[in-house]
Order: C-alpha cells, then structure tokens, then sequence
C-alpha cells in the first residue's frame, strides 16, 4: 500500500506549488473599479436571532414577531450590526486576506432600506482613494464603498471603510520571503 492509499489526506503536487487564497496587496487595488463579492449569502431568522441574543441586543425589532407585526415594517428586521459585519466580511477574501495590515475606521454608516428573514445580501466595494502611508513605509491607506444590496437590488447598507494595507513588496520582505 503505498501513502496515498495509506492517508488519503496526501495530496501529490507535481510542481510542489502552493497557491494561497488572498486578498489583493495596495498596489493591485485600483480607484474607481467595482469589486462585485459573490456568492450573496442569505440571511435567516437563526442568523439575526443568535447575533441579536450574542451581542445582547434586546430589542424587540429584532426578537418579537407578534410586537414586531404591528410596526411600520410589519415583520421582525435583522439586526443592522449583523447586516454592516456581513456587507464588510463579504469583501474580506477579495480584498483584504492576508493583505491587511489593520482596519483604520468606519463612517458614513446608513441604512436605507430594511433586511429581512430570507433575504440575500450582494455586497459591492468600490476603491474610492489610496494614498502610500506617509509614517509606515510599504504600506498604503484605502479607502473603500461597500455598498450592500437585497436580491431585488435595494440598497440596505452603505459603508465606508479605512484600512492600512501591504503592499506586495514590502508584505513579502516581512515575512523573510
């Protein structure tokens, strides 16, 4: 029996190259280019009951359907934390894995449309500045609009976001590459 068969987890490279998901580095970030992150995730009364209860959130909005049905929405809503670290996480393999150095801020936080049980949330991020850090060399700041959309294209977050990112070079020196 030979270790492939032996361990199935043996994976033979011929080429023992590695490619690893990542993130893209300051200097492939582009201005004004539309960074589309798919899939869509769709969000269940599960998702929006556990975070609200996690984060200790108690409002009814949230948690009490028959309260809930007789405001203007008519229905629970999910959790608009949940709705802004989702918009946010939903860029982090395209954009930012493994590449980011630190997240500097969020502004300009809105909400203009509800999300509901069952909705699928698309996140777009577009690079709206980048600028080489004037303190931290080999580094960069971005600045990015994620903006996230239902399945019918409502606008129900919008988000802008600084963070200090490698760049390519100086990433790959810091590790001892």
């Amino acid at each position: 029996m030979d270790e492939e068969t032996a361990n199935p987890t043996t994976v033979r490279c011929p080429s023992n190259r590695i490619v690893e998901q990542r993130g893209l580095y300051f200097d492939e970030l582009e201005e004004g280019v539309v960074y589309a992150h798919r899939p869509g995730r769709t969000v269940t009364e599960t998702d929006n009951v556990l975070f609200t209860t996690m984060t200790m959130n108690t409002q009814a909005l949230h948690l009490d359907s028959a309260w809930s049905a007789g405001q203007p929405f008519g229905q629970r809503l999910i959790n608009s934390m949940f709705t802004l670290a989702t918009v946010v996480g939903q860029s982090v393999p395209q954009l930012t894995q493994g590449t980011i150095v630190a997240q500097l801020g969020l502004t300009d936080i809105t909400f203009p449309h509800p999300l509901y049980h069952g909705d699928t949330l698309y996140t777009e991020t577009v690079i709206s500045q980048k600028r080489p850090s004037a303190s931290r060399p080999g580094q960069g700041i971005v600045t990015m609009k994620h903006v996230g959309r239902n399945q019918y294209g409502n606008v129900v977050a919008v988000v802008t976001r600084s963070s200090l990112m490698w760049t390519r070079k100086a990433h790959i020196l810091q590790q001892g590459g």
